[in-house]
């Protein structure tokens, strides 16, 4: 059971990796791809300033945390 848990995410994880890479070409933007909620998402970086702006994190919690914990970030 466990190993097809695992196949999934990587299947899920490679296509938001595409979705990020193909944005960021199309957008000229940083894409993160984070696990919110037990769900990847790809998120603008100028989106998650805003967040961060709007106290919808935790207090203290700054762009570089959100980087830190990032499965993987765009170029």
């Amino acid at each position: 059971m466990k190993t097809i848990k695992q196949l999934i995410f990587a299947f899920r994880y490679k296509r938001a990796v595409k979705q990020a890479n193909r944005l960021a070409q199309e957008t000229g933007l940083r894409y993160y791809v984070l696990s919110m909620g037990g769900t990847l998402k790809v998120v603008p970086k100028q989106t998650i300033k805003q967040l961060v702006q709007q106290h919808r994190f935790r207090k203290g919690t700054k762009v570089k945390d959100i980087e830190k914990i990032a499965l993987h970030i765009t170029k």
